[in-house]
């Protein structure tokens, strides 16, 4: 019995590999994609897929803050969803984690900073949690916390290409579905699908997962859906 929640990598990727469109937080492809000619046409395609995941969703501090989390103005709707946030910097202040513990079911903060600013709001919202790590994040250990204490069975992640590679390398990925963008963005320091530290020699192969092909489905105006199965 897996001791985990089933665990999906859902990103929205060019066609080769970038999960941003520059190497800048400023540079994001959910406001740079509308604007450009031949990909913001099926865009949508990506968002309809992506109401369609998981009632977990893990996803960074870091990732929350590029796209304005922190200076959210409105009354967010409450969604059925469990938000699982790593944020050691932190990169939420606590007009974002304030924001995020409205739209959320529960909102889980997994972070190694003592003075978190969830830390301060956990008294007036009795749906943020915090697990707290010494110097890194135990993955394995938080994924196992999720099940057990929230019933996690399946869980979306929408992580970045860093933290990425840190999940698939320690067997936590068990499917990856991407939306593939007809694009070509280049650049060596523009965020990829799994960034993070390189191999350096070949003893170090073993952390290179293969993946099976489930689907790989043409969409309209030239996006195309991919399914794998990670041969963990």
């Amino acid at each position: 019995m897996n001791q985990r929640p089933y665990t999906t990598l859902f990103l929205l990727v060019s066609v080769d590999g970038k999960i941003s469109t520059g190497d800048t937080d400023v540079m994001d492809v959910d406001k740079d994609y509308p604007k450009i000619v031949g990909v913001k046409e099926g865009l949508k395609q990506y968002y309809d897929f992506e109401l369609e995941t998981d009632l977990f969703s893990f996803n960074t501090g870091r990732v929350f803050a590029k796209v304005g989390m922190n200076e959210k103005n409105d009354e967010p709707q409450k969604l059925p969803v469990s938000f699982v946030v790593v944020d050691n910097e932190p990169h939420l202040t606590e007009k974002g984690v304030s924001y995020l513990a409205k739209k959320s079911k529960n909102l889980i903060i997994a972070t190694t900073n003592k003075t978190h600013p969830a830390t301060i709001l956990k008294k007036d919202f009795d749906n943020i949690h915090i697990f707290e790590y010494e110097k890194i994040v135990d993955f394995r250990d938080l994924f196992e916390k999720l099940k057990e204490r929230f019933g996690a069975e399946r869980m979306t992640i929408q992580s970045g290409g860093t933290l990425n590679t840190t999940l698939v390398r320690e067997g936590l990925i068990d499917r990856v579905l991407l939306v593939v963008a007809p694009a070509l963005i280049g650049g060596k320091n523009t965020s990829t699908l799994m960034d993070g530290e390189s191999l350096h020699t070949s003893a170090e192969l073993n952390k290179i997962k293969t993946l099976e092909l489930v689907q790989a489905k043409p969409l309209e105006n030239s996006y195309l859906l991919l399914e794998y199965q990670v041969k963990n």
